[in-house]
């Protein structure tokens, strides 16, 4: 495909392709979970996406030569994670395209230009704005189903990411785990230990303590425990403000397990829920006319047997200190009242060896490794 035009998606029209490109690129693959609709629109809009206020967006969409659309990107440039890192870095989302090298390396090309117009000198993705953003690019285990905090894409992906020069920077793998009758004698253990050495407690919250902003201080903790992650940025006020609003109406609280120590400060939380994934695929990324439907029978009536474990934050003093003993102490018996039979991670940094090592007692596999690419401007 010799004749690819890259615009800048600047009408409404252009918008509606970049959203909808993707349900034509993976509408018989049956392993991708698509978005919402309205929340890529919201990533786009500032009054939605507090991220906007310290950062700079442009998508743009590949037509061929009869119109049709092609391929898909957005640039983003994140002032605050590179004031940070002291870096000068234009990142790369929503990346989709057709098995075409023309098409990857126009897309690509169109951030770079518009990354070294604004002074960058490197580029890396897929990466959102913000680390709870979907990011990373899966290179292995394509035929397992997606979810609706991570990125799927095709076989043929990392193929053309390594012949347009880009080379690994990091990689995430996730953590699939059958969920066990009892709790592991470990685990139970070193809870119990926790609870008598360290005076530690699972608080569950109430719709009471969100509306009175106990949630806030989940993303608080969790800007604490991450921020020395790659690429981190800390969340803002308004930041967090969103998210509360948006995600935490979702959540089965009972599955959100809050660990506090003997002064009730909250030294450690795990944010988990029912596998929307089904749920997501039947809506087709939309909420009308019957997609709310698919969801909210998802929400009130389990039909999967999934679990996803999305975040688990400890704050740095109370590392290795048992916390995450507890979190697994109350949550297996959880998951066992609900019916569920295995339970998968969010992306993990490959290199955060303390993290992944939490899992040990449970028998974990390393799934669906995903990977952010690098190049030099």
């Amino acid at each position: 495909m010799r004749n690819v035009n890259v615009r800048k998606v600047r009408t409404k029209r252009e918008m509606d392709d970049f959203i909808r490109f993707s349900e034509e690129l993976y509408a018989e693959c049956p392993y991708y979970v698509p978005d919402m609709e309205s929340d890529i629109r919201d990533t786009f809009n500032p009054a939605k996406n507090a991220g906007l206020d310290f950062s700079e967006m442009q998508p743009f969409v590949a037509y061929d030569g009869q119109g049709k659309p092609v391929g898909r990107i957005a640039g983003i440039i994140n002032r605050h994670a590179n004031e940070k890192w002291n870096t000068r870095n234009v990142r790369f989302g929503f990346i989709d395209f057709v098995d075409d090298r023309d098409v990857s390396a126009a897309l690509l090309h169109a951030v770079e230009e518009w990354g070294r117009e604004r002074g960058m000198e490197s580029i890396q993705g897929p990466m959102g704005i913000f680390d709870f953003d979907k990011e990373g690019m899966l290179v292995e285990d394509f035929e397992q189903m997606g979810s609706m905090i991570t990125i799927y894409n095709y076989p043929y992906y990392p193929e053309h990411m390594e012949a347009l020069g880009y080379e690994k920077e990091v990689d995430w793998v996730q953590i699939r785990i059958d969920v066990p009758e009892t709790v592991p004698p470990k685990y139970a253990r070193v809870s119990q230990l926790s609870k008598e050495m360290f005076g530690l407690h699972v608080r569950k919250l109430t719709r009471k303590d969100v509306a009175d902003g106990y949630a806030h201080k989940v993303f608080r903790l969790l800007n604490e425990a991450y921020s020395p992650l790659f690429g981190y940025t800390e969340m803002s006020e308004r930041q967090i403000d969103l998210y509360v609003k948006r995600y935490i109406p979702l959540i089965n609280l009972d599955m959100v397990p809050v660990i506090e120590n003997e002064k009730n400060e909250m030294v450690g939380v795990a944010i988990t829920m029912g596998s929307l994934s089904e749920a997501l695929r039947k809506s087709k990324g939309r909420l009308l006319p019957f997609g709310w439907y698919h969801l909210l029978r998802a929400l009130k009536w389990k039909h999967e047997d999934k679990a996803e474990l999305l975040l688990i934050a400890v704050r740095p003093d109370y590392q290795g200190l048992g916390v995450n003993a507890l979190f697994f102490d109350d949550l297996i018996p959880v998951y066992n009242r609900l019916h569920f039979k295995w339970a998968e991670t969010g992306p993990q940094l490959e290199s955060n060896v303390k993290e992944l090592s939490q899992w040990k007692p449970l028998n974990p596999t390393l799934t669906k490794r995903r990977r952010c690419y690098k190049k030099n401007l």
